[in-house]
Order: structure tokens, then sequence, then C-alpha cells
């Protein structure tokens, strides 16, 4: 098989996951790690989509024999940016992660698995992010166990769709006027850095 894992962001935290999925998806073929989906090569298996902030073309797509997202929401409800964040922001602790085909519409593919991850409610950032990585990296795996009867399997998304924004310095600013227990899931979710 023909892999390609794309991370668009080199400053992603997801990037030392990536390093880690190539090192485990090994087992099944040859794994490219790309930080361009430009760069993903012709008659390639699978195209693994991460952490990328750059909508693919279709001509990139066509590539693929399958383009796969993960996608930390029940889709079609929480479509677009940094869906883990505002959800923690919405006061959930049990997230969806959503396994599916990418397709010219943005989060809009078949969906293939759908698993979740619970907090406690008390993680922070860091913490988040490694159980988001660590599940991902086990539904890419699940899905190259199943590939490609898998592909056979897929669900089209069903319901209203919701939709994410990016977020700006302005969503993570503190309120003087609030307690902190009424904004103790921004203090969680804020990069530190």
């Amino acid at each position: 098989m023909k892999i390609s894992i794309v991370v668009d962001n080199p400053r992603s935290w997801f990037v030392p996951f990536a390093e880690k999925l190539k090192e485990n998806l090994g087992q099944f073929g040859t794994v490219d790690l790309l930080s361009d989906s430009k760069n993903i090569p012709h008659l390639n298996d699978v195209a693994f989509l991460l952490s990328c902030e750059k909508k693919v073309r279709s001509e990139i797509l066509q590539r693929s024999r399958s383009n796969i997202v993960v996608h930390a929401s029940g889709l079609p409800k929480g479509k677009g940016m940094s869906p883990l964040t505002w959800q923690i922001l919405e006061g959930k602790n049990r997230i969806p992660i959503t396994l599916f085909e990418a397709v010219e519409a943005i989060d809009a593919g078949p969906v293939y698995l759908r698993e979740y991850v619970d907090f406690l409610g008390n993680e922070l950032l860091h913490e988040m992010q490694n159980a988001l990585g660590m599940k991902i990296m086990e539904m890419c795996e699940a899905f190259l166990s199943d590939w490609p009867q898998i592909l056979s399997k897929g669900i089209a998304q069903t319901g209203e769709p919701s939709f994410y924004k990016k977020r700006t310095p302005d969503d993570s600013r503190l309120d003087p006027q609030k307690s902190l227990a009424e904004q103790f899931n921004i203090l969680r979710v804020v990069d530190n850095d």
C-alpha cells in the first residue's frame, strides 16, 4: 500500500502524533509524512489529511483511492475549525470523533468510524490534545486494518449541519466582570504559549 499522512502546519500540535502514526502504519505499506497536500503522489492508496488548515483541491483528492479526515465532532454537527475547543467551551466533556472520506465540500463525506473521547472536566489543552491524538492514531489504524472493505461501509451524513468558526485571540479573552469559575473552560483550552 502507498499511504500519505498530511499535516499542513509544521507548528501543529498534531505533528508528534503524525510522526508516531507514520511509524505505526509502516506495517501496512510505504508511508510518507507530508507538509503539503500538493506532494501526495499519484496512484496513492490512502491519504490521511490530519490537522490540516487548508482545503485540499479536488484534483489532489483524485490522486488517492481514499482521502481520510478525522474530525473532533459528531458530523454534520460541528463542521469547521477547532471543534474540540468549541465543544469544551460549550461545557461538553464527551467529544465525538468522526473518521470520514474527504470530498470537495468541507467536512461532508461519508462516515466510516465514529468514536468518543471522554474528559473529566479538569483537563488542560495539552491533556485533551494528547487524548485526541491517541484516538486519531487508533482510528487511522482501525481504518487501514479493514481497508478496502471499510469503503463499502461508509454512511452518508444526516441531520442539520452546524459550523464552528476559526478561533482568534479575542475568543480566549477573559472577562474581568465574570468569575474564574464561569471562565474555567476558557482557561482549559487556551495555549499557554
